[in-house]
């Protein structure tokens, strides 16, 4: 795959190397936004059909990307409110339990202990190995041995979304079948950029912010939800979500059934004239590069960072087990310092550095260029 750079609106002279922060917008994004912006000035231009047909169609582009129908997929303002409409509808029976890894995503542990919380049940967290190399098969056998038949659900990101590490989903996916545990997981940090496949791992829901790799605009994601939670309770009531809501001469009817589906799992409002169009485009761009060629690519791209690890004898995991698109590079607390950080703003680099970890995260708008100033400085350093 060749450079894509040219089709975000990128500055000069930035090395931009934190899509997990928030991606740039494409220039189809942008545009598309800005016509969203634009219809409502002439209200006239918005028809019946637009409350309900663009949000269809993203439901079905979001389907190919995960392999999930597009019954089953729900629009969400974010990620904690898609997770907590899963999380309010698994049930727990006495002395059941949840688990998670530690340093969670904040908003995935503060979910998960409030339910917990609720049902007078355990939070198990799942610490890591205490070594880099080889940490992510042992700490995915930790986590599979953890689950049991007393195990309500299991909730964890698809990758470390601090350290990059690639659980076995699969795997993982199995046990819980196996023990009938309920299985979320937050996509956001891969869902775009590394493979996805919710029947595949037996993911029961999961749930994607939009305005990271899936090159979306903020305050908006989406979510797949299985047939487990097709009779489940949602988060807020909406007429949008009823069955039929698209007649608007049947508005006042106030029906009681909800649409088929995940249907009643979307946000109210969900058809958001200037968002929708945002991440359809976003979500046709990625599935026309596809998203093997983005990790292929973002691989290749830190093939130099790989060797400077290795010369530097800095500790680092298996290539097989970290994504590419966030890497994890870890380093000594002592040498995680403020200088270090200066030197990388001084010098216009753009990374996250979480606990001992800088996340590197990369994608098709970057070139070897960026990862040889990135490399630069830390070798003024390490």
């Amino acid at each position: 795959m060749k450079n894509q750079n040219h089709l975000f609106s990128l500055p000069q002279n930035l090395h931009y190397l934190n899509g997990a922060y928030m991606s740039p917008n494409l220039k189809s994004v942008e545009k598309a936004g800005m016509e969203g912006v634009l219809r409502k000035s002439d209200p006239t231009s918005i028809k019946e059909s637009d409350f309900f047909e663009p949000a269809l169609e993203i439901k079905s582009l979001f389907g190919k990307l995960i392999n999930s129908p597009a019954s089953q997929n729900a629009l969400i303002p974010s990620a904690s409110y898609g997770l907590i409409n899963a999380l309010r509808n698994v049930p727990f029976r006495s002395g059941q339990h949840g688990i998670m890894v530690s340093e969670e995503f904040p908003s995935d542990h503060l979910a998960l202990r409030k339910i917990c919380q609720d049902h007078k049940a355990d939070l198990r967290v799942i610490p890591p190995p205490v070594f880099i190399k080889g940490r992510t098969l042992t700490w995915t056998e930790d986590i599979i041995e953890s689950i049991t038949e007393e195990t309500a659900v299991v909730v964890m990101s698809s990758i470390h979304w601090m350290q990059g590490l690639k659980f076995d989903l699969k795997a993982i996916g199995e046990k819980c079948r196996s023990t009938h545990t309920y299985f979320i997981v937050d996509g956001t940090q891969s869902v775009g950029a590394l493979p996805m496949d919710v029947q595949e791992f037996n993911i029961d829901a999961l749930i994607c912010a939009s305005y990271k790799w899936l090159l979306g605009p903020y305050s908006s994601g989406l979510a797949y939800y299985s047939e487990k939670f097709n009779q489940g309770e949602p988060v807020e009531y909406s007429w949008m979500t009823r069955k039929d809501s698209h007649d608007f001469d049947k508005l006042t009817s106030y029906p009681e059934d909800y649409g088929s589906g995940a249907m009643r799992y979307n946000v109210g409002e969900f058809s958001n004239f200037i968002a929708l169009p945002m991440l359809k485009a976003g979500l046709e761009q990625i599935l026309k590069w596809k998203v093997e060629n983005i990790q292929s690519y973002c691989f290749e791209l830190l093939e130099p960072l790989r060797a400077f690890q290795k010369r530097k004898g800095l500790e680092m995991e298996d290539e097989v087990n970290m994504s590419s698109h966030l890497y994890g590079l870890f380093l000594p607390e002592s040498l995680l310092t403020p200088k270090l950080k200066d030197d990388f703003k001084t010098h216009n680099i753009h990374v996250s550095i979480r606990g001992n970890f800088i996340r590197v995260s990369p994608h098709v708008y970057n070139t070897a260029h960026d990862i040889d100033a990135f490399i630069k400085v830390l070798d003024r350093h390490v």
